[in-house]
């Protein structure tokens, strides 16, 4: 396994690593590993548009619409 140190992390940067691990119930080396691993993973693209709207939305619990009945149809034009 490798090592890296950090130099010149800001007093506030640490702070909130540190309250953030402690929230997940992890030490702040951790959470850090955690963190890299889940910013250098590679992107998992969805297969098209609406899978995904859909993963983006779902986490919000969805959307109910009301849809307007629809009318009859139009005649369709005449070329005459």
């Amino acid at each position: 396994m490798a090592s890296i140190t950090i130099r010149n992390l800001d007093d506030d940067v640490k702070t909130r690593l540190r309250v953030r691990a402690a929230e997940q119930h992890r030490s702040m080396e951790e959470e850090v590993r955690l963190i890299l691993r889940e910013a250098v993973e590679p992107r998992k693209t969805p297969r098209n548009l609406v899978d995904a709207i859909r993963a983006r939305i779902a986490p919000l619990g969805g959307v109910e619409l009301e849809l307007p009945p629809r009318g009859p149809a139009r005649e369709p034009p005449s070329f005459d």
